[in-house]
């Protein structure tokens, strides 16, 4: 029993934390790599899932925004539909279509050339230009 209790001693004095911490070095750094990459993976899947999650809600929106501009599209062009405008102009605006004086044949001019102190003559056997009564600046 000296002898099991000599070995033992032996061991003891011989085994140190130091010793210890060193062989368990190796897989307490393998299994803290583990723990990072699993931490690292989870949290690109959550990432991912969370961006997903974002997407589909920006598509729906997309979808929504979309409906909503086609509805405005078919709305304008009911609103400036030539029909209705001249309706809208009879009925609310009391307008009315000019009568014969209204309307007036000039004859075309043409533009000044030089100093602009002189136009130059109109060709008699032209047709006439028509205009007819407007706002000034229509932007036509």
């Amino acid at each position: 029993m000296s002898k099991l209790h000599s070995r033992v001693s032996a061991l003891r004095s011989s085994v140190t934390v130091g010793g210890v911490l060193l062989h368990l070095l190796p897989a307490v750094c393998l299994f803290a790599l583990f723990v990072a990459v699993g931490i690292l993976h989870v949290t690109s899947r959550v990432l991912v899932v969370d961006m997903g999650y974002r997407l589909s809600r920006e598509e729906a929106e997309s979808r929504v925004l979309t409906r909503e501009n086609d509805r405005l599209k078919l709305e304008l062009a009911t609103l400036k539909a030539p029909g209705r405008l001249e309706r809208v102009a009879r009925e609310q605006l009391n307008m009315a279509m000019p009568r014969g004086g209204a309307v007036v044949s000039l004859q075309a001019e043409k533009p000044a050339r030089g100093n602009g102190a002189r136009a130059e003559t109109v060709d008699p056997a032209a047709p006439p230009s028509t205009r007819v009564a407007g706002r000034a600046g229509a932007g036509r």
